[in-house]
């Protein structure tokens, strides 16, 4: 009998990512298995530390955020996916979208006129902001490591810089703290996308790959030669013709010098896919670098759209045709 996997997210209790890989032990698990799973996970302080820690082997998959439908992706998640000391060394193998439902946390006992500063997550603030100016226009914003921490040291008094917390409705429930004010959010239907990460080789030293369902997606980061005038066009171009979406794409410093900047890009379709695989090897020669960062399944099963040019069939006749000719 095999070992039961192990499971990270970055923490602490009570973040959206605890909620998002709760939801997936569900999806992939009866109940009792998925909360058995959920209250063995490991919750960790940042990204980069969950990352390590399925990197070292403390556990074999985590829960981290990527994007969010309102502030965009998650730079210290791709960042740190994309860090040299991640290369090749980790894949993302699955996904989870989290509606997203803030509420405005305090103390027991605090009234809202005695509320000067308010805890919360970077990616957290913007998509309150409206709120917070009509209803605390004095408050200040203070900067936590996440929305559960922000609960979480205002429910043990370790911070005099503010009087509330913009949180989850879970993490107030968690951490003991009185809720002032449910949906605080500025954007109703906003939703985060939290990915599933594990080392690129399992236990058994095969690839962790999820095998291709029809409706997946690809993530990659793409690096130039040199910054000229259509570089990047010469990279999309390598999608484009092979009849390939792109779903996201964002520009990341590369840390080497000022105006230096690398492509992380989704796409739609899996690397086992005869047009993703040319793909692939089209940017391996004209790029400078090339990071695969996983294969997966979409979260909201959208099978993917392929025209009847860039099907495996397509490719498959193609190339049999150009060995009859060789």
């Amino acid at each position: 009998m095999s070992a039961r996997e192990t499971f990270g997210y970055f923490g602490p209790e009570g973040t959206f990512t605890q909620a998002a890989l709760g939801q997936w032990h569900h999806q992939h698990n009866d109940a009792k298995a998925a909360e058995a799973l959920l209250a063995e996970s490991v919750p960790y302080a940042t990204v980069p530390a969950a990352l390590d820690a399925v990197r070292e082997g403390e556990v074999d998959a985590v829960m981290v955020p990527i994007e969010n439908s309102v502030e965009g992706g998650v730079s210290s998640t791709l960042d740190a996916l994309n860090s040299e000391h991640s290369e090749g060394t980790l894949r993302l193998v699955g996904e989870v979208l989290v509606p997203i439902t803030f509420v405005l946390a305090v103390r027991p006992g605090t009234r809202e006129d005695a509320i000067t500063g308010v805890g919360s997550h970077s990616h957290a603030w913007p998509q309150v902001r409206g709120w917070m100016a009509k209803n605390l226009p004095g408050a200040t914003y203070v900067p936590t490591l996440s929305t559960a921490a922000a609960a979480q040291g205002l429910a043990r008094g370790e911070v005099g810089q503010y009087q509330a917390a913009v949180c989850a409705p879970m993490a107030a429930q968690v951490f003991g703290l009185e809720t002032l004010a449910t949906d605080i959010g500025d954007n109703v239907g906003a939703v985060t996308r939290f990915v599933l990460v594990k080392r690129a080789r399992g236990r058994d030293g095969g690839s962790s790959t999820p095998e291709p369902t029809g409706h997946d997606k690809t993530t990659l980061v793409l690096y130039q030669h040199d910054d000229r005038p259509g570089g990047l066009l010469e990279l999309l171009e390598q999608l484009a013709t092979r009849g390939i979406s792109m779903t996201r794409l964002e520009s990341r410093p590369t840390g080497a010098a000022m105006g230096s900047y690398c492509f992380s890009i989704d796409v739609d379709g899996h690397v086992a896919d005869e047009r993703v695989g040319e793909a692939l090897m089209g940017l391996q020669r004209v790029a400078a670098q090339v990071r695969f960062l996983g294969s997966y399944a979409r979260a909201d099963r959208r099978p993917v759209d392929v025209r009847p040019d860039a099907s495996d069939e397509a490719y498959v006749a193609a190339q049999e045709w150009l060995d009859s000719l060789r």
